[in-house]
C-alpha cells in the first residue's frame, strides 16, 4: 500500500527526473558548446536528485523496488510530476524561461525542506539547494540576456513566458497527503512559497524588461497522474532500453 511519505518522495523524484530528461535532450543541440555543457550539467544534477529520491522512496515502500524500477517500469499514469516539466523543450527561450520559473520555486522549496523532521529528506534537500541555486542564477542570467536582447530574442522570450505562465499554478498545489506531511513537519507547504517565488520572478522579469503575465486559469492534473500528451512519448524513449533488457546492468 502506498504511504503518504512514499507518494510524496516519489512525486519529488518524478519532478526531477522528467525535467532532467528534458534538459538532456539539448545534448548536441544547444546553441553553443559552453551552453551545451551547462545544460547537461544541470540535467545531471536533476537526475542525481531523482536517483536518491527514488532510492529513498523504494526504501520507504519496502517492496524491494529499486531506483531503476521506479524510474523505468512505471507507466505514465503512475508519474506524479509537474506538468510544466514534461512539456517539450521548444526553442532555447522556452527552455530558459521554464528553467527560471521552476528553479525560482525549487530553490526556496529545497531550503525549506532542509528543516524537515525526516533526516533523509533534509539531507537530500541540503545538497539540492546548492545545485538549484546555480540553476536559478544560470537561467536568470540567460533570461535577462534574451529579454533585453535583440528583437527576436525578446519576441521569443515573451511568447515563452505567455505560454508557460498557465502551467505555474500547479507548483503551489498541496495534495491532501502532502498537506498532512507538512503539518507533521516532514514536507513543505508549497502554497506558502508563492510570495517568495513571485518576488524572485518579478525581479528577474524587471531586469529582463519583460512584463509579468496576468494570472488566470491554471493547468493542473500532474500530481493525480493526468498528464499532457507529451509525457507518454517522452517515457517511451527514456524507458525503452531498460524495458527491452529488464534486469540488465551497466
Amino acid at each position: 500500500m502506498s504511504t503518504p511519505l512514499f507518494a510524496y518522495t516519489l512525486r519529488l523524484a518524478d519532478d526531477a527526473l522528467v525535467l532532467g530528461h528534458r534538459l538532456s535532450e539539448w545534448t548536441s543541440r544547444a546553441p553553443t558548446l559552453e551552453e551545451e555543457m551547462a545544460l547537461a550539467n544541470i540535467a545531471l544534477d536533476l537526475i542525481g536528485q531523482a536517483r536518491v529520491l527514488y532510492s529513498y522512496a523504494g526504501e520507504v515502500e519496502g517492496r524491494g523496488r529499486s531506483e531503476d524500477d521506479l524510474a523505468y517500469f512505471r507507466d505514465e499514469a503512475a508519474f506524479g510530476n509537474l506538468l510544466v516539466n514534461e512539456l517539450p523543450n521548444g526553442d532555447f527561450a522556452f527552455t530558459v524561461v521554464r528553467q527560471a520559473l521552476v528553479s525560482a520555486f525549487m530553490l526556496p522549496y529545497w531550503t525549506a525542506l532542509t528543516a524537515s523532521r525526516d533526516a533523509t529528506l533534509a539531507a537530500i534537500a541540503a545538497k539540492a539547494e546548492k545545485e538549484v541555486s546555480y540553476h536559478l542564477r544560470h537561467a536568470a542570467e540567460w533570461l535577462v540576456r534574451l529579454g533585453d536582447g535583440t528583437d527576436e530574442s525578446r519576441r521569443r522570450s515573451i511568447a515563452a513566458l505567455d505560454e508557460l505562465w498557465p502551467w505555474t499554478g500547479e507548483m503551489f498545489e498541496m495534495p491532501d497527503d502532502e498537506r498532512a506531511l507538512a503539518e507533521a513537519g516532514i514536507a513543505v507547504d508549497r502554497a506558502a512559497l508563492k510570495a517568495e517565488w513571485s518576488r524572485t520572478v518579478d525581479t528577474i522579469l524587471e531586469e529582463a524588461t519583460l512584463d509579468r503575465p496576468r494570472d488566470g486559469w491554471m493547468q493542473t492534473g500532474g500530481r493525480r497522474g493526468v498528464h499532457t500528451e507529451h509525457l507518454g512519448s517522452m517515457l517511451a524513449v527514456m524507458q525503452s532500453l531498460a524495458r527491452a533488457h529488464p534486469g540488465a546492468t551497466w
